[in-house]
C-alpha cells in the first residue's frame, strides 16, 4: 500500500479517536467517566474538549491540517504536563501513554500534512480560475 494512503488512515483514525474524546466531554456519548463534563468550563479538561472537538473533527476530514494538528499537539502536551505527569514519573503508571502519543502524532502531522485523502489536498489539486481577458 502507498505510504501517502496510509498517512491518511493514520490521520482519519487519529482524528476521529480525538475526536470522540471531546464528543464525550460535551455530547455524554460514549458513556464514561468523562461523560458530561465540558458543560461545566470549571476545568482545563472542558477547555480540551473544544480542541478535541474542533480539530479532532478538522484533522479527520483532512481540513487546515497543520494548523490543526499543531494546535492539538500543543493541548497534549500541556495534558500530559498538566495533569499527567505530577502523578508518577512513568507514563504508564500515571495513564498519560495517550497524550503523549497524541502528541506526537499530531507533531508529525504538523510537517507530514494530510496526505492525498483530504480536504486539503482537494483544495490544492484544485485548478485556479481562469485569469480575466488583457485589454
Amino acid at each position: 500500500m502507498n505510504a501517502g494512503i496510509m498517512l491518511a488512515v493514520l490521520r482519519i483514525v487519529t482524528g476521529l479517536l480525538f475526536f470522540e474524546h471531546g464528543l464525550q466531554k460535551f455530547a455524554s456519548f460514549p458513556p464514561g467517566p468523562a461523560a458530561g463534563m465540558g458543560w461545566t468550563f470549571a476545568n482545563l479538561g472542558a477547555w480540551a474538549g473544544i480542541i478535541e472537538l474542533v480539530c479532532g473533527l478538522l484533522i479527520a476530514i483532512g481540513l487546515f491540517t497543520r494548523a490543526a494538528a499543531f494546535l492539538a499537539s500543543g493541548t497534549m502536551a500541556v495534558a500530559y504536563w498538566y495533569a499527567h505527569a505530577p502523578q508518577n514519573f512513568f507514563p504508564v503508571n500515571n495513564g498519560g501513554d495517550a497524550a503523549i502519543l497524541y502528541c506526537f502524532v499530531f507533531l508529525y502531522l504538523v510537517f507530514a500534512g494530510a496526505g492525498p485523502l483530504s480536504v486539503d489536498a482537494a483544495r490544492a489539486n484544485r485548478t485556479p480560475p481562469p485569469a480575466p481577458p488583457q485589454p
